[in-house]
C-alpha cells in the first residue's frame, strides 16, 4: 500500500455558493457505510469553523472489547489484540508514509486525510483496569475508525469549500461534488414505533443519587457523573432525524456517522481536546441551567449560572482533573486556563465552560495525549478511575458511544475530538440516547434529575414529532 501514499495531498477549491451547505452535499454519501460528516450544524460558535465530510476509507479498524479487526482494500485483513489505538497509529503511520500536506495557503484546514471514527465511553477499559458489570447491550463496536484519502472541507469563515485528496488516488473529480451540490436526493421518512422509554424510574434515580452521596461522603470521590436512558423504537432514516436534530440544536461539535449495522447522531457542544501546531486544547463543559423564551428569565438564567458556587465548584474540580490529564503529555509548566467559568448559550441551555491549555511535549503524539485523557473528566468525575468504578456499579447498562468521542487524526499531527454528549446510536431498529450531570455533595436529586430532561429537551420531544 505505501506505494500508493509516497505522494502529496492536492487540495482544490470547489465552485460551490457559500450558502450551500456541506450536509448538502454529504445527503449523497450519507447512506453509505463508512460516510462520515463532521458537523457545526450553521453554528456561528467560535468552535464552528469548518464542516468536514468522507467517505469510502482504504482501510478500517473495528475493536470490540479485546479484539480489534483490521480491513485493507490494499491488502489482506487481520486481527489484533493490541492497544487499538496504537494499532491505528501504526496503520496510519503505514498508510500515509511520506505524505505531504501541498500548499500553505490552506495551512488552515483541518485533517485533509487520516483517520476519522468514534471511540466510545467502554474503550476506556483497555487503557485502565475497571469492573466488567453488564453483558453488552449493543452491537455497536468500542472503536470504529476509517482511514481516509479524500475529503471536503467547508470554512464558514468564508463559505469556502475545498477538496482534498492524494494526488495519485483521484476518487472523484472536483466536478463531481459541484454537481452533487445543485442536486436532492429523495429519503425515507423517520419515524418512532414506540414512547421513549427510561433504563431508571424518577424514584430509582433518586436513589441511585444517595448512594452516590454515601460514596461522596466516605471521600471515594469528589464528583461523580451519573447518566440514565432512553429508549424507543424507530423505522426509517436515520439521516432525516438528524438533519431534524442539527436544525433544532445547531451544535458546534455535531456529527453523523453511518456504520454497516449502526448509525451515530451527535449534536454535542462539547470539545474533548484539539492540537494543532502542537497546541493542546480542552474545553470541559460542568453547569447547565435552561433556555427561556423570555429574554428576561434567560439572562437570570445565566446571571444564577455564573453566580452558582455549586456549579463553579463542579467545574473546577474536572478543571483540575483535566490540568492533571494535559501534563501527562505536556511540556511541563505549559498547561493553563486561560478562561474559566465562560457562559456559553446553546438551543436548550446554557452551559458553563473553562478552557485549559498546554503545548505536547516532543516524546508525545497525538494519539498518546488522546489516550492520556480518554475518557473525558467531565463526563466521568474525579478521580477518574474511582468515579467510572462507580458508574459502572450504579448505571443500568454500559454507556457504548456515549460520553465517548467523535475524532480525527490528520496527516499533519493535527487533531480534534468532541465529548458525546448528546449523542444517540441507531441500531436494530433502536434508537437510544443518554443524559446525565456531575453529582457532588450539594447537589440536590430533584434538581440533577430535572437537569438530565434539560439536556434533552429538544431532542426526544423533536423526535416524537417527525413522520
Amino acid at each position: 500500500m505505501n506505494q500508493h501514499c509516497k505522494t502529496k495531498v492536492i487540495i482544490d477549491q470547489l465552485a460551490i455558493a457559500p450558502s450551500c451547505e456541506l450536509s448538502d452535499i454529504f445527503q449523497h454519501f450519507a447512506h453509505q457505510p463508512w460516510a462520515m460528516l463532521l458537523d457545526s450544524a450553521t453554528n456561528q460558535h467560535i468552535d464552528a469553523r469548518f464542516d468536514i465530510m468522507v467517505a469510502q476509507p482504504i482501510a478500517t479498524i473495528t475493536t470490540r472489547q479485546q479484539q480489534s479487526t483490521v480491513w485493507q482494500q490494499y491488502a489482506q485483513g487481520y486481527s489484533s489484540t493490541a492497544n487499538p489505538l496504537i494499532l491505528l497509529e501504526n496503520l496510519q503511520s503505514e498508510l500515509f508514509v511520506n505524505c505531504a500536506a501541498a500548499d500553505e495557503l490552506y495551512s488552515e484546514l483541518p485533517f485533509l486525510v487520516g483517520a476519522l471514527g468514534y471511540f466510545a465511553y467502554d474503550l476506556g477499559r483497555r487503557f485502565e483496569t475497571l469492573p466488567e458489570q453488564h453483558t453488552a447491550a449493543y452491537d455497536s463496536p468500542d472503536m470504529a475508525v476509517g482511514l481516509y484519502t479524500w475529503s471536503v472541507i467547508k470554512d464558514r469563515h468564508n463559505g469556502h469549500f475545498f477538496y482534498c485528496r492524494l494526488d495519485n488516488n483521484p476518487v472523484f473529480a472536483a466536478q463531481h461534488f459541484e454537481q452533487l451540490a445543485l442536486k436532492t436526493k429523495p429519503t425515507t421518512a423517520f419515524s418512532l414505533t414506540s414512547p421513549w422509554q427510561a433504563n431508571v424510574s424518577e424514584s430509582q434515580y433518586h436513589s441511585k443519587l444517595q448512594q452516590i452521596d454515601d460514596y461522596l461522603r466516605a471521600g471515594d470521590c469528589y464528583q461523580i457523573n451519573f447518566a440514565q436512558r432512553f429508549s424507543a423504537q424507530y423505522t426509517g432514516d436515520e439521516w432525516q432525524a438528524y438533519l431534524a436534530l442539527r436544525e433544532a440544536n445547531q451544535a458546534p461539535f455535531s456529527a453523523f456517522i453511518k456504520l454497516p449495522d449502526n448509525s451515530i447522531l451527535s449534536i454535542s457542544p462539547e470539545r474533548f481536546l484539539s492540537l494543532k501546531n502542537g497546541k493542546v486544547q480542552s474545553k470541559p463543559i460542568k453547569g447547565t441551567r435552561p433556555r427561556s423564551a423570555d429574554p428576561l428569565c434567560d439572562q437570570q438564567a445565566i446571571e444564577e449560572l455564573l453566580k452558582s458556587d455549586k456549579d463553579r465548584a463542579e467545574n473546577l474540580m474536572i478543571v483540575d482533573l483535566l490540568r492533571n490529564d494535559l501534563s501527562k503529555h505536556c511540556q511541563p509548566h505549559s498547561v493553563e486556563v486561560p478562561a474559566l467559568f465562560k457562559i456559553e448559550s446553546f438551543a436548550a441551555v446554557h452551559h458553563l465552560v473553562s478552557t485549559v491549555i498546554g503545548r505536547l511535549d516532543e516524546h508525545s503524539t497525538a494519539y498518546s495525549l488522546f489516550q492520556g485523557a480518554f475518557p473525558g473528566g467531565s463526563i466521568t468525575g474525579a478521580p477518574k478511575i474511582r468515579a467510572m468504578q462507580i458508574i459502572d456499579e450504579l448505571e443500568a447498562h454500559k454507556r457504548n458511544i456515549y460520553c465517548g468521542s467523535i475524532a480525527y487524526f490528520g496527516i499533519r499531527q493535527d487533531m480534534d475530538s468532541s465529548i458525546c454528549i448528546r449523542t444517540l446510536l441507531c441500531e436494530n431498529n433502536n434508537i437510544y440516547c443518554w443524559a446525565g450531570g456531575g453529582i457532588v455533595l450539594d447537589s440536590v436529586a430533584s434538581e440533577e434529575y430535572q437537569e438530565s430532561l434539560d439536556k434533552v429537551s429538544k431532542i426526544l420531544p423533536l423526535l416524537n414529532q417527525l413522520a
